[in-house]
């Protein structure tokens, strides 16, 4: 098939690329930049290092530089210029991260190609990367929250396992979102107003503004508030189906609509500062967002592009809230932090699921089981509304002794608790009561259930120069986690289906909705993780470290009775890195790596459309990342980095587990993947590349112009052979985007293009149902497979203008 990258512009942005690939075939850090956002003149701000990149991914504040762990830190600074909004905006500014989507707030994170295909589900596996906002997880079960960026100091992202200061979600890598915090400098805060049309869609908007504020000499307050409106680009096109069974025609003309998937966004964020004496301070936060997404964020197969076919309701209206709470001080000559925050999250949702009635009645005649109370056939179309239920708490106690002392200290206790409570309601009209789930008005099937995860740790690592120029640092993370999952899920029975899984007479009265428990399980267990390093740093301009560490994802619960639960997977990392700089923050820096990944979790569809979850054996990724950021000339900045990552699983993959490699269980066992077969969603290349020019255009007119271009390779999109046939991989694609802008006094515009040769980027693939019904491999219905491929922005020209108070 032919590439997704145009010939006009693949050459635009591989030669930004070309000299990334001459230096070293690794990650991306972006332009040294001032921490916060800068106060105007007549307030009087603290003085800032503008060359020094200041992180505290260590728990410690400390130069990006002096910090042997490959880092990508984009500072305050970076977003600005970059005009960065959300998730996907920055995503493809790290090049050692990757990810699905399927639209906003459903992104699943991974870094050096630590990813086995994992489907999201509620009963499936912990994320394998932890998301951070300042002190506190934000990762719930289903993946990340997708925060709108403005006002924040920095994002930093670590790759590499950072399970001894970041424990279970931590396993393969960690994203810190670090806010703005109230200062006492002065009065001051910025609005940003901006305007954006897409291609091949709509208008849309962006008003966002915050505002400091000192209250009293030792408190102090910051503001901060946004609304944003993305425009829809894909068009929802009429069509019919007509059911096999029946012969019942049936039409989408209620829900065709162009554009249909727009978005709007809005929150506000709230701080407070208060300086209790010298050594104490405390910081209360409260932030809350809500984001309605409407229509599918996919092109589907067999149709034009940005063209899709839906026949009901797609809407999510995902909303959530989080208090924190941040206590700092000394106790003697250590620092002492507390973190603690709470956080609740809803995302209600309606999801077309006709694919699944429309094949299953093509292949194997369902449509001949769906009735009325007077026994005539009914239309099996069906659909789902959903209502999801986070809630997160985590606490954190935290001492660090003196930065300037030849042995340093770190350690703490860590606890966490989340909860999710699913209601999936899967809704088939004016069925009869009969085979309807009892609790249910129209269900033909339904999942409610409450699924509760716990983390306990105790955490440490110690720092001891060896000599002024070697520094040994051991770490360890002894955990413990306690995971139950309990509620009803199935069909009616008698009725539908006569599993006896799903028969409410085998099993108790419900605890949590639904007509009765059919799933009641826990698992436990406990073990310890390590980081070793040994840094050499022979002057204040090179660094040198190696580094042996691990990180682990807790076991969890299938809900099918007849499947155990699956074990916790673990993460070993080998790796040597360099960082060097060239004064006035200047850098090069790269690292080398193995990490062997150790009884895999992997997720798929297994029979009736449940993710089953199984430890696929091992696997093993070699890779390289390198940055480089250098100040050619006055004004004149240069940004580049890439990463190489070549993941394979070691182990043939069985449909029933038996060993390392035989697939020989009696029963119809069959390989799924041989080893040697490389893990999916993550390229072997990605990188970036961003060169920007800022001057003097008058003595009160500064103006600036910039290009950024980034690539990302061609992708398996699952790890078994039949299923990633059925959807093929997902193409390499390059996106260019290019801005200018003018700052006088207070004010500043800027106008840019992003995604500028207008590419479809494929971020992720799904199907409806198994891949081998839905993605009807034998060609046997009349519409063909249906694949639904998640594809980037279209291009997108936007003028923004600001101003600073």
């Amino acid at each position: 098939m032919r590439s997704t990258i145009s010939p006009n512009y693949r050459h635009t942005a591989m030669a930004l690329l070309a000299t990334t690939m001459l230096v070293a075939p690794a990650m991306a850090q972006d332009a040294p930049a001032a921490a916060p956002t800068t106060p105007p003149a007549t307030a009087t701000a603290p003085a800032v290092d503008e060359d020094a990149i200041v992180i505290t991914a260590t728990k410690r504040s400390e130069n990006l530089q002096d910090v042997p762990i490959a880092i990508t830190a984009l500072t305050t600074k970076t977003l600005d210029d970059l005009q960065v909004n959300s998730f996907d905006d920055y995503a493809r500014l790290v090049p050692s991260l990757s990810y699905k989507s399927s639209g906003p707030g459903s992104s699943n994170v991974y870094f050096r190609g630590v990813a086995s295909g994992e489907n999201g589900n509620h009963s499936s596996s912990l994320p394998s990367v932890g998301t951070y906002l300042d002190e506190q997880p934000i990762t719930t079960i289903q993946g990340a929250l997708d925060i709108h960026v403005f006002d924040i100091a920095r994002v930093e992202a670590l790759a590499g396992p950072q399970g001894t200061l970041y424990g279970a979600s931590s396993q393969a890598g960690t994203v810190r979102i670090i806010t703005n915090k109230p200062d006492f400098s002065g009065l001051y805060g910025a609005v940003n107003l901006e305007v954006n049309s897409v291609s091949h869609g709509g208008i849309g908007y962006t008003g966002e503004g915050f505002i400091n504020i000192p209250i009293a000499t030792n408190v102090a307050a910051r503001i901060v508030a946004w609304n944003r409106h993305d425009a829809g680009y894909i068009d929802n096109i009429a069509g019919s189906l007509t059911f096999p069974s029946s012969g019942i025609v049936f039409n989408n003309a209620r829900f065709v609509e162009k554009d249909y998937n727009d978005v709007d966004t809005y929150g506000a964020r709230a701080a407070l500062r208060i300086d209790l004496d010298d050594n104490w301070t405390i910081t209360p936060q409260i932030m809350a967002q809500r984001q309605v997404s409407n229509g599918s964020f996919a092109e589907e197969s067999g149709l034009k592009h940005l063209q899709t076919m839906q026949f009901n309701p797609e809407r999510f209206d995902d909303k959530w809230a989080q208090g924190s709470l941040t206590v700092q001080g000394k106790i003697g000559n250590f620092d002492v932090t507390y973190a603690g925050a709470y956080m609740e999250r809803k995302v209600t949702g309606e999801s077309d699921y006709v694919d699944y009635a429309y094949f299953y009645d093509a292949l194997a005649g369902y449509g001949n089981y769906f009735y009325d109370n007077g026994g005539n056939l009914v239309n099996p179309n069906q659909y789902i509304q959903s209502d999801d239920k986070f809630t997160k708490q985590s606490h954190e106690l935290r001492f660090t002794s003196p930065s300037d002392k030849r042995l340093r200290v770190v350690g703490g206790l860590f606890y966490q608790r989340q909860t999710h409570h699913i209601v999936q309601n899967y809704i088939i009209d004016n069925i009869a009561d009969s085979i309807t789930v009892p609790t249910t008005e129209s269900n033909i099937w339904l999942t409610n259930q409450f699924r509760v995860d716990r983390d306990y740790a105790v955490f440490g690592e110690v720092a001891f120069d060896i000599t002024p120029k070697l520094t040994i640092t051991g770490g360890g993370r002894l955990y413990k986690f306690d995971n139950t999952l309990v509620g009803f899920f199935g069909f009616r029975s008698p009725g539908y289906s006569s599993n006896p899984i799903y028969n409410c007479s085998f099993f108790g009265p419900p605890t949590v909705g639904g007509p009765c428990n059919n799933v009641d399980k826990r698992t436990k267990g406990d073990g310890f993780v390590h980081r070793l390093n040994l840094t050499y740093k022979p002057n204040d301009d090179l660094l040198f470290y190696a580094t042996w560490s691990r990180g682990f994802r807790p076991g969890g619960i299938n809900r099918r009775g007849s499947l155990p639960p699956y074990q916790p997977d673990f993460l070993n990392n080998y790796e040597a890195g360099a960082k060097i700089s060239f004064g006035r923050g200047s850098h090069f820096n790269f690292a080398v790596y193995q990490e062997d990944w150790k009884a895999v979790q992997l997720s798929f569809l297994g029979a009736n459309g449940l993710t089953e979850i199984r430890n696929a054996g091992d696997a093993r990724i070699r890779g390289l990342e390198a940055d480089l950021f250098l100040k050619l000339a006055p004004g004149l900045t240069w940004s580049t980095g890439a990463s190489y990552n070549d993941a394979k699983i070691l182990d043939n993959f069985c449909r029933i587990a038996t060993g390392p490699s035989d697939c020989s269980a009696p029963g119809g066992n069959e390989l799924l993947a041989p080893g040697g077969t490389q893990l999916p969603l993550t390229a072997k290349f990605k990188g970036n590349s961003r060169v920007r020019y800022e001057w003097n255009a008058s003595s009160d007119l500064k103006a600036h112009v910039q290009a950024v271009a980034s690539y990302e390779g061609k992708r398996r999109r699952d790890l078994r052979v039949i299923e990633n046939e059925i959807y093929g991989n997902m193409k390499a694609y390059a996106e260019v985007d290019f801005s200018a802008g003018l700052d006088k006094g207070s004010w500043s515009v800027d106008l840019y293009m992003k995604n500028a040769f207008d590419s479809r980027g494929q971020i992720s693939k799904s199907i409806q149902c198994a891949e081998t019904v839905c993605g009807d491999p034998d060609g046997i219905t009349s519409i063909g497979p249906k694949i639904y491929t998640t594809v980037t922005r279209p291009r997108t020209i936007g003028l923004r203008i600001g101003r600073k108070f």
